[in-house]
């Protein structure tokens, strides 16, 4: 049977529920069963959604509130959504908790972080005093753009088989100090951090870039990546 998994929306203009199309695909072409989760914050209700699901998708989005982590907010912060990072805190903790898969891009490795004690750079580009890559491409968004380094043994490279590989690059936030029990696992060469996993949990993987948006062009190292997510729901 194929597995059920939960994908994280966005709030726009406090009427409109989205998400990429590109989530949904890749899920679906993964072999799993994609079913976009509302924003809740009853407690029982988010309860009965994560008993319902085998896997949680944490998509990508606006910023991350820095109150969540112990931060007033920078000048470069961006649009933040309390109610959706409210949401996916409950979500990932439970997930967590029940040793649940979780996979998290963009945005959302950067939410796993902080529900699990983690810290984010509010922006790379102010909060870092050598030069970085351009983390914000400037094409679209099927594009790869700068490589990773992936760590030998590591579940992402156990999912993607390579140490290095080209990605594609959105964003201004990332992960600071990795949460207690969670490794770095790949990162770029200007050394910002690309993806991280849990050590204590059978699949908790966050990645920076966005590997729904490479699906479609057949990216063999998205299309594993998805395909060991979707897998691991299974069991």
């Amino acid at each position: 049977m194929k597995p059920i998994i939960g994908i994280t929306s966005n709030i726009r203009d406090e009427k409109l529920l989205t998400t990429g199309l590109s989530n949904i695909r890749a899920i679906v072409k993964a072999g799993g069963v994609p079913i976009v989760l509302p924003n809740l914050t009853e407690d029982s209700e988010v309860d009965r959604l994560v008993e319902s699901i085998d896997g949680l998708l944490v998509t990508g989005g606006g910023d991350v509130d820095p109150n969540i982590f112990g931060e007033e907010p920078h000048p470069e912060l961006g649009e933040v959504c309390p109610e959706r990072d409210h949401f996916e805190i409950m979500m990932i903790s439970k997930f967590l908790r029940l040793d649940k898969p979780i996979l998290g891009i963009c945005r959302g490795s950067q939410m796993i972080n902080v529900s699990a004690g983690g810290d984010l750079f509010q922006d790379i580009y102010a909060q870092h005093d050598h030069q970085l890559l351009q983390h914000r491409q400037n094409a679209p968004r099927s594009h790869v753009t700068h490589f990773v380094d992936v760590a030998e043994n590591s579940l992402l490279h156990q999912a993607v088989q390579s140490t290095r590989f080209k990605v594609n690059s959105y964003h201004h936030q990332a992960v600071r100090k990795v949460a207690e029990g969670f490794e770095v696992c790949a990162r770029a060469s200007d050394g910002i951090i690309e993806a991280f996993e849990c050590k204590t949990h059978r699949f908790v993987l966050g990645v920076q870039w966005h590997p729904e948006n490479l699906t479609g062009k057949n990216d063999i190292y998205s299309l594993k990546l998805f395909n060991a997510f979707v897998q691991a729901c299974q069991h």
